[in-house]
């Protein structure tokens, strides 16, 4: 069992050796420090707006109707548009038990198989997130609390944050069928 104490740090993601491929990996880099940076200050954010309502509730006895609200989507902002950041590492959760079995060919076979499942699953939640996100917007959609704010603003993060991911998802895909560049030669070209 792991308690991430020991764990080693992540290595940089592998750079394509197609230049369309690394155009769109460097692309999605500079998209990945954005939201990471965007994400801590949601986080602080949220956690000061809902320190507030409890300061506000507690003390002076005035309950807010907006931080629930605005709080579940900055989070819904955090999730989904880092999403693209954590699959680059690998992060997301997995079930590692094949992996132990498997010899490193047929590993790797596994992991393709998973890439491009995933892929295909995140394009149709993308799309089905898009949708959402135009509904909302035409017919002017809102929350049915007092505070009611639009729709739109967590259906296009969650569109734009599965869209990253499927892109992420397809730079991975693609990446396995092209080969990578060493890291040697990745380390001289950014520099």
């Amino acid at each position: 069992m792991s308690h991430g104490f020991e764990m080693q740090p992540q290595a940089k993601p592998a750079v394509p050796a197609n230049a369309v491929l690394a155009g769109l990996h460097h692309g999605l880099e500079k998209y990945n420090k954005l939201a990471v940076f965007l994400a801590m200050i949601a986080l602080m954010l949220t956690s000061i707006i809902l320190t507030y309502s409890v300061v506000v509730r507690y003390f002076f006895h005035q309950p807010t109707d907006w931080q629930d609200e605005a709080s579940v989507f900055m989070l819904v902002g955090v999730i989904f548009l880092c999403s693209g950041y954590v699959q680059s590492l690998r992060g997301h959760i997995g079930i590692e038990a094949l992996a132990g079995f498997l010899s490193p060919a047929a590993n790797k076979v596994r992991m393709f198989i998973v890439d491009l499942i995933s892929f295909v699953f995140c394009a149709f939640f993308a799309w089905k997130s898009w949708t959402l996100f135009h509904e909302a917007w035409v017919d002017g959609q809102t929350t049915s609390s007092t505070f009611a704010p639009p729709l739109w603003i967590p259906y296009s993060m969650m569109a734009l944050g599965m869209t990253m991911l499927t892109l992420q998802l397809l730079v991975q895909v693609l990446t396995r069928i092209t080969g990578t560049v060493p890291a040697s030669v990745a380390a001289k070209e950014a520099a």
